[in-house]
């Protein structure tokens, strides 16, 4: 990561900030297609049988060395950049760990995956998961995590530069005219045709079915007969994937803020709109709770404070405010949105937002949301972001269609997205365009993950999560013969580590000896 963060801040806002990004480019699960012809497709199991034009990736043994962080080793892998053409080349694959540190009997790799797509996994083991999980979990497995391909360390998609990146995240994504659509569409054009021109070899192999297959390379060279594994938003399309594809290697499997691989790109767009409404809604209820909230006196009705904030918004799209920034941007509604959903998915972050608010719409100062806007994208004080959008984008469109096609199809669907959403509907109904435009033909359809044969596999849902609506946690496990539902009764982005002993015992107890908590089990 760019910069040092607690454990806890940086879980946070991996997690977090890679998933809200399903909102900001298409979501994973994305489709013109609807649910119910997803009814009939399932994701096959791949041969047990290692292939022979594979046996070279399945005989690798990792050579660990020294990271740059203490306590941890790293390595380098290679996977074929094409399953079907396994002889045209190689793709690196940056592996990092931390050895169980004992006592107790070693059980193998635990692989860690914070979500996005985009979202690197090596930062998060090392940051937070290698240092930060239950000392009892850590002791015994080795902490394990490898960047996906195109993905932080693993030779990462490039697309535009900073100062092009600062332009994008800037642009109006809730145009009021044809000259703000087109603005719009520009930047999406763009955004593809320099990710098609710095990755075009790349662009085509960095689905979520490669990257699975990755990962069981990756289990081979580390010696361990099974996977075990713990995904957190993204994560878990990863991790039901990687069940999915191999279900007798599956282990102990958790899945956190779980996606429902059937759904429809309008579908998953338009819940996820709604789930923002529902995060927002719990925000405005606390927050006139709070004597500093700027947006409504005590007991004002959360209706009113949504009002007012897009009264706010509407105020910044036409007169953006500053923000003391060394690089000269200022707070427009696009920023000031983003900053605003970023600070969704984890009630923590909820003083830090009516504080940035209370600046920017009393004091006229964007400081504090620029701040939040740039977490989100990973930008650091010096304007260069992480890879996280890049590769962000170039999953998601690849995995699945776009959900919209063209401006007009949008603008139909505004009313719906409104609807679901007040405070966010039209600038997410408009974001849902940007996969219109990738240089690659997507590769994926919906589809029903079924893993016959894995072994259980813990799929946890919060009730009132913003970016996987808890429904969606319901389809998965529902769809995996083998799950087991854990449900969190609560605000906020995932449930393990994140405060629920009853979350936190029932997860560990099944990691550290097996036992998966009863289906339909609810803590709060």
């Amino acid at each position: 990561m760019h910069t040092r963060r607690s454990s806890r801040s940086f879980r946070t806002a991996v997690t977090l900030l890679a998933a809200a990004l399903l909102v900001s480019a298409c979501s994973a699960g994305a489709s013109t297609s609807s649910a119910t012809s997803a009814a009939d497709v399932a994701l096959g199991a791949l041969p047990q049988s290692t292939p022979a034009a594979l046996s070279s990736y399945y005989r690798q043994k990792a050579r660990w060395r020294s990271c740059e962080v203490p306590g941890f080793e790293c390595a380098t892998l290679r996977a074929p950049l094409d399953y079907d053409r396994p002889a045209g080349g190689d793709v690196r694959l940056a592996v990092a760990r931390k050895k169980a540190t004992g006592p107790g009997e070693r059980l193998g790799s635990l692989f860690v995956n914070p979500g996005g797509p985009g979202g690197s996994a090596v930062g998060y083991v090392q940051a937070y998961a290698g240092i930060g999980y239950p000392a009892e979990v850590r002791a015994r497995y080795d902490m394990v995590a490898v960047d996906p391909r195109g993905v932080g360390r693993s030779e990462p998609v490039a697309c535009l530069d900073g100062r092009d990146m600062d332009t994008y995240t800037q642009t109006d994504v809730t145009p009021d005219n044809a000259r703000e659509t087109t603005e719009l569409v520009d930047a999406y054009k763009k955004f593809a045709e320099q990710c098609g021109a710095h990755s075009a070899k790349l662009l085509r192999h960095v689905s979520t079915v490669e990257t699975a297959r990755d990962m069981d390379i990756v289990r081979a060279a580390l010696g361990d007969a099974k996977l075990n594994y713990v995904g957190a938003s993204y994560g878990t399309f990863l991790g039901a994937t990687y069940a999915g594809l191999f279900p007798g290697r599956s282990g102990r499997l958790v899945l956190d803020g779980a996606l429902d691989p059937s759904l429809s790109a309008r579908r998953v767009n338009l819940d996820q709109t709604a789930g923002f409404e529902t995060a927002f809604q719990s925000f405005a209820k606390d927050c006139v709770q709070q004597p500093d909230c700027p947006l409504g006196a005590k007991g004002a009705p959360s209706a009113e404070v949504g009002r007012r904030l897009r009264a706010f918004f509407r105020k910044l799209d036409a007169h953006p405010i500053p923000t003391g920034d060394a690089d000269r941007r200022t707070l427009g509604e696009a920023l000031a949105t983003t900053g605003v959903i970023a600070a969704m998915y984890d009630e923590s972050s909820w003083a830090q937002l009516r504080e940035a608010l209370s600046s920017a719409m009393k004091e006229n100062d964007g400081a504090g949301l620029l701040v939040l806007a740039d977490s989100y994208y990973e930008r650091d004080t010096d304007g260069r972001y992480s890879n996280l959008m890049s590769a962000n984008a170039a999953v998601n469109c690849l995995d699945l269609p776009p959900a919209y096609t063209a401006p007009e199809e949008v603008e139909k669907a505004v009313p719906s997205f409104a609807k679901a959403s007040p405070v966010f509907g039209a600038g997410l109904a408009w974001a849902s365009l940007s996969c219109a435009y990738w240089p690659v033909r997507p590769t994926g359809e919906p589809h029903r993950i079924e893993a016959r044969g894995a072994r259980p596999i813990v799929v946890v849902g919060t009730t009132r999560d913003p970016a996987t609506p808890y429904r969606w946690a319901r389809a998965l496990a529902a769809q995996l013969t083998s799950a087991r539902l854990l449900t969190y009764e609560g605000d906020g982005h995932t449930a393990y580590g994140r405060g629920s002993a009853c979350i936190d015992s029932a997860i560990n107890a099944y990691l550290l000896r097996g036992t998966p908590p009863v289906d339909g089990k609810r803590c709060s």
